[in-house]
Formats: C-alpha cells, sequence, structure tokens
C-alpha cells in the first residue's frame, strides 16, 4: 500500500508545545461508524461516552531521561544518544548522532562521569552501548540524562525540567520507555473517580516505547517499512481479567496505540488474549483483522506514519482523513502534548 494515501498537510501552529492544563480539559474528538458525524468533545466527556462494563487498558510504562550528550573519548567529536530499547541490565540499543564518527570499541563520554562502550553496529544505523561501572544504568541516566523530545517540538524549543513531569502518566510504574503513550496523559484523578462512578473498568500492561516511535516511514510502500521492536508484558492475571470481560461482551477499549498494539500482539487468531512478555513489532495497516480490542483513545498523529496506518486499519482510511480535517479545520492541537480522539468503530 503506497505511503503517500495516509499524507496530511498540518498548519504548523496545531501542533502544541505543551500539555493542557489541566490535563483532562484537552478537546477529544469523538468518531464513530461511517454515517455518523464527527462529535466535538472534552477528555472530561469520556465517562458519558462509554458503557459501564466497558474496560479501559492502559500502558504503565514509564519515560526514563534516554538523551544523552558527549564526545567519543580520545578526541573533541560531540555524539547525542537517545536510548532506544534496552537489551540486558547494562546494555541498551541507541541511536547516535555523528554516528560516522563513532565505531565499534570507542568509549563514549557523558556527562556527570557517565560512560559507555560502543558495541555492535545494527542494519538500521544503532548502536548497542555498554555501560561502565556499576550504579544502574537508570541512575546514570537520573545523572547525566534529559527527556527525548519528539523532532517536531525540539525543533520549535528546548528541552526542561517541566517535560519530565509532562512526560509522564498518572499510571506510570515499570521504567523503560523512550517516549510517553501519550493518550494517557490526558488522565486525571478526578476523571478516573469519574470513570469509577460509571462503571468503567480499568486495566494496566507495559510496554516500554523505543525511539522508533519518532522516525518517519522513509519507504514508499507499506510493504517495504521495517518496524522497530519494543519490549511488552501482559501478565496471566491481567490476561484473564480481559478475556472473562470479554466472554461476558464488554468492550476492551485500548488507551494509545501502544496498548493496543500489544494487545493484538498478544491476541491468538480467535481473539482469546494470552500473557505475553517480550518483543513485538508488529505493523497495523488497512486490511489488518482486529482480534482484542473494541475501540481506541488516541492523540492525532503525523502524516504518513505507522500509527495514521493504524488508526486507518481500524476505522477506514477515508473516514480517518475526513476526521483529520475537520480536526485541523477545528483547530484541534495536534501530536503527543495535544488533543485527544475517542475512535469505536
Amino acid at each position: 500500500m503506497r505511503v503517500d494515501l495516509f499524507d496530511f498537510t498540518l498548519p504548523q501552529e496545531r501542533i502544541a508545545l505543551r500539555p493542557a492544563r489541566p490535563r483532562d480539559a484537552a478537546r477529544m474528538l469523538l468518531v464513530k461508524g461511517q454515517d455518523a458525524p464527527f462529535e466535538d468533545r472534552t477528555v472530561r466527556d469520556l465517562p458519558d461516552l462509554l458503557e459501564p462494563g466497558d474496560v479501559l487498558v492502559f500502558n504503565d510504562t514509564r519515560v526514563i531521561r534516554a538523551q544523552l550528550e558527549g564526545r567519543r573519548a580520545g578526541g573533541e567529536a560531540k555524539v547525542g544518544a537517545t536510548l532506544h530499547k534496552r537489551i540486558d541490565l547494562r546494555r541498551w540499543q541507541a541511536f547516535i548522532r555523528n554516528a560516522k564518527r563513532v565505531k565499534e570499541g570507542d568509549q563514549l563520554i557523558f556527562g556527570g562521569g557517565v560512560t559507555a562502550i560502543a558495541e555492535e553496529r545494527h542494519a538500521d544505523g544503532s548502536l548497542t552501548l555498554q555501560f561502565e561501572g556499576e550504579e544502574p544504568v537508570e541512575v546514570l541516566l537520573t545523572r547525566a540524562g534529559t527527556m527525548p523530545l519528539p523532532p517536531y517540538i525540539a525543533q520549535k524549543r528546548g528541552v526542561d525540567a517541566q517535560d519530565y513531569e509532562d512526560s509522564q502518566t498518572m499510571f506510570a510504574a515499570q521504567d523503560g520507555a523512550v517516549a510517553a503513550p501519550t493518550a494517557s496523559l490526558h488522565f486525571t484523578d478526578r476523571l478516573v473517580e469519574a470513570l469509577d462512578a460509571r462503571g468503567v473498568a480499568r486495566e494496566t500492561l507495559t510496554l516500554h516505547v523505543g525511539a522508533g516511535t519518532f522516525l518517519p516511514v522513509k519507504a514508499d510502500d507499506t510493504d517495504d517499512h521495517a518496524m522497530h521492536s519494543e519490549f511488552g508484558e501482559i501478565s496471566q492475571a491481567t490476561a484473564t481479567r480481559l478475556n472473562t470481560a470479554r466472554d461476558s461482551g464488554r468492550r476492551l477499549i485500548a488507551v494509545g496505540t501502544t496498548s493496543l498494539r500489544l494487545l493484538e500482539s498478544a491476541a491468538r487468531e480467535d481473539g482469546v488474549i494470552e500473557p505475553f512478555a517480550g518483543d513485538t513489532a508488529i505493523f497495523i495497516t488497512p486490511g489488518y483483522r482486529f482480534r482484542a480490542v473494541d475501540g481506541l483513545m488516541t492523540n492525532f498523529h503525523l502524516p504518513k506514519s505507522t500509527l495514521m496506518m493504524l488508526v486507518s486499519a481500524l476505522m477506514g482510511r477515508e473516514r480517518m482523513m475526513a476526521a483529520y480535517a475537520h480536526a485541523i479545520e477545528s483547530e484541534y492541537r495536534f501530536y503527543s502534548y495535544g488533543d485527544s480522539s475517542l475512535l469505536l468503530p
């Protein structure tokens, strides 16, 4: 399928540089089946738009300070590293800025006395970094790292202390993400209390979002695009509760494309969700048959991105292109810190 089928023009002023405050004050576009009109709502309306018994599935990953700046030992060549995916306790796969100046075996010196050895170079140009010393890598990142901003925000402003707080959801519990599961950023204690009162259930899973989420699709055809893998986990207890809910006719609504992709990765052909612990590189495009989810709450995505393809697979490409045209005309805020949509096919 041609990638340019998922292209659209977004005015730069529609890109959100900060989240709405309070978080649940963000706008939300309700998109239902083909004949239903679009509805302009707010995130606070969510309890009224769901049914008692619906299950919202959240990603409980926590964003780490995964951006490092430094130089190659024995020289002045400056390098930047964005950690992408944990390999083991001391090794991470990382995208390197100025990677041509780095060879396997080089020592990289970052701020705060943090050092790492460049190891294997991967097909996508990333490197494995072996962090030196005895301290946990998460401690080293707290000392030397900063929050990685998406390019469309980094081009407009620098990272600051507020970004660490803004990137964490109220469900964040498991360290390891390079980017926030942004759909969950809209939730507040007040909103969760209202959902509880409505009888809407909550479950959590873990998918550590990698830096690949920021990368554009460079291929002209979806068949030629290679997804980056990310680590995810669904416990036996969670899988059992989700299957019980579906068996009783209740809807599973993923909060965020990260939750959706892991649920679909864990689901069998018959729709049964199995426990999961491992990597997923699932790539969902139109024509995909959804097995696990009945709806999706998600922010507005980049043109020609894998996530634009995912929402088009769920709702239909023409339907989503029309929804995005409505959102642009209605001055919704786009991308990581932007407004939300509720997709109910």
